[in-house]
């Protein structure tokens, strides 16, 4: 993993802090803009306004890169309603829920 994606931290440890708390993880402003916006999309999908968008065009993305964070942010969002749907297991040493 590239040291400046995460910060100059070991790969391991910055990943771990995201996964803690985003909020408090060494991030720059656009992968905090990003997070939020696909947190809020996830949460409460219905609460969404033009604004959320214009956040991100604020850190530097343009409408393609906003409709990636928007396609991946549904996507994962779909297929865990459908494994959770379903009742499909997942690896928990691999893929740990919580």
């Amino acid at each position: 993993m590239d040291r400046a994606i995460c910060c100059g931290q070991d790969p391991d440890a910055w990943v771990e802090a995201i996964k803690t708390d985003w909020r408090t993880a060494s991030l720059r402003e656009v992968e905090r803009a990003i997070l939020a916006y696909a947190m809020k999309l996830t949460a409460s999908p219905g609460a969404m306004i033009e604004d959320d968008v214009l956040a991100l065009r604020r850190v530097g993305l343009d409408d393609t890169a906003i409709h990636d964070v928007a396609q991946v942010t549904a996507l994962f969002n779909y297929y865990n309603r459908l494994a959770d749907g379903l009742g499909i297991a997942i690896d928990e040493p691999t893929h740990p829920r919580g």
